[in-house]
């Protein structure tokens, strides 16, 4: 018995939650930057910036006037800068982005330690170009030492070498 009114007592507040809640629907108008750009071994930093960029809302910001055609806005941390250019209804038009000393990918990673087995990763930047149009471009530029020694390395996100 006490069961039974447990059940229906669970079953009345899912109803009534229901009920409450409205209807939300979730639209992109970046649904093209998010596919294109977002890999999902990249650097959490990383993610964090091209979601902002991705959501960030131009007609509520206070530089926004209809009379524009474009907005170039830029946003910075610690590890990174993301310079993006929306048109007057918010698309993204085109982004450059960099962002230093991130954690590489685990293809990226293998490819260079599989390469290069005794040289050690000192420094890394990660550069993002992307157009609206289709010219994408993600590239690694990875310094690489060992001893005295340096050496300037390129890959994409893939492991492949430049």
């Amino acid at each position: 018995m006490l069961i039974a009114a447990i059940v229906l007592l669970g079953f009345n507040i899912t109803a009534r939650a229901q009920e409450l809640m409205p209807e939300v629907s979730v639209k992109s108008v970046n649904y093209k930057y998010i596919r294109s750009v977002m890999d999902t071994t990249a650097a959490e930093v990383v993610k964090t910036m091209q979601k902002m960029a991705a959501t960030y809302d131009i007609k509520n910001s206070e530089y926004y006037d209809d009379e524009y055609e474009s907005y170039s806005v830029s946003m910075y941390i610690p590890q990174g800068q993301v310079l993006a250019v929306y048109d007057a209804s918010g698309k993204l038009l085109r982004t450059a982005e960099k962002f230093t000393n991130v954690s590489l990918p685990p293809a990226v990673r293998n490819a260079v330690y599989n390469s290069f087995p005794d040289w050690v990763i000192a420094r890394d930047v990660y550069l993002v170009n992307y157009t609206e149009e289709g010219m994408n471009e993600k590239m690694y530029k990875l310094l690489l030492q060992k001893g005295d020694q340096r050496k300037r390395i390129k890959t994409d996100e893939k492991g492949n070498f430049k």
